[in-house]
């Protein structure tokens, strides 16, 4: 009993840790941090993208999905999401249930790097610089003219139409 409990807490202690390094997570890691978009950026998004219902708004590395929920409760847009975590994946899947929007907004468990961006409308990204770097050639080859995509705290390499300086959101269209 004893060799349990000692199992659980250290199990405890990791994920502890884990979730304080995600907080302080080098900007320049390939990897992905567990960071999350909040309701109020969410807003701010939809707002600078001009998201309206008949928009199809992808999120790549979609966590919590908390983007996508908003964009389709309150601006009226299907979503679609691309997660490779399972715990975010699923974290993600029962939101869209319990809040209503299941109809509206799909997520898939899936490397957004295999997945094909050419119906989106808009691309909401929060990823790290070198992921931004790889994904810029996947914007030019499957978004269609018009595309927009918003980048939350770091910037791709092309030229921006507009600026959210106060939430540090920057708009995009290929």
């Amino acid at each position: 009993m004893e060799f349990i409990f000692i199992n659980v807490v250290l199990v405890l202690i990791v994920v502890i840790l884990l979730i304080i390094l995600s907080w302080v997570w080098p900007p320049n890691s390939p990897w992905a941090p567990w960071w999350r978009t909040d309701k109020k950026i969410s807003r701010a998004i939809c707002k600078l993208a001009k998201i309206k219902p008949s928009d199809l708004v992808y999120e790549l590395g979609s966590g919590n999905a908390t983007f996508l929920i908003t964009a389709a409760k309150e601006f009226g847009a299907r979503g679609f999401g691309v997660e490779i975590d399972p715990l975010r994946f699923v974290t993600s899947t029962i939101m869209t249930h319990i809040i209503g929007v299941k109809d509206k907004v799909v997520i898939k468990r899936k490397n957004f790097f295999d997945e094909d961006l050419s119906k989106a409308t808009v691309v909401y990204v929060y990823l790290v610089p070198k992921t931004l770097e790889k994904l810029l050639p996947k914007f030019k080859k499957e978004l269609k003219k018009g595309t927009r995509i918003v980048s939350y705290k770091y910037q791709l390499n092309i030229k921006y139409q507009k600026a959210n300086i106060k939430n540090n959101l920057v708009l995009y269209k290929i």
